[in-house]
């Protein structure tokens, strides 16, 4: 088995594909017309290569709910690997986006969560 697509839940998918590829450099991959939304997918130029991260609009209440949930209790939605995580904290937040503070090492990782502007926290971790 293989991960192919790897689903984010986030609050408007135009919002979330400007965020993921102007601000984080994701590059989109596949932008089609599903119903009233749209099957809305990027990949990571420093990935997996084959691996998409799913934009999935929101269209059920239980999943408002449940991003809210973890969005308020600080939990993350999903974790990204940062080779280098000073200079990807200095460049994303010079881009504007919001930190939960700073790199802080735990262990055997760096890490620092941020907001993606679509209802998610992220774990940005470096591994030592």
């Amino acid at each position: 088995m293989q991960l192919k697509f790897i689903s984010m839940m986030v609050d408007d998918q135009a919002k979330a594909l400007a965020f993921y590829t102007d601000v984080l450099g994701f590059e989109k991959m596949t932008d089609l017309p599903f119903g009233e939304y749209r099957w809305l997918t990027v990949t990571s130029p420093d990935g997996m290569h084959g691996v998409e991260l799913v934009l999935e609009p929101m269209a059920f209440e239980p999943a408002r709910v449940y991003q809210r949930a973890l969005f308020d209790a600080g939990v993350p939605a999903s974790a990204f690997i940062s080779t280098d995580i000073h200079a990807d904290f200095a460049r994303l937040k010079a881009a504007g986006v919001v930190f939960r503070g700073a790199p802080t090492v735990m262990g055997p990782i760096t890490a620092v969560l941020f907001e993606d502007s679509c209802g998610n926290l992220i774990n940005l971790v470096q591994p030592a």
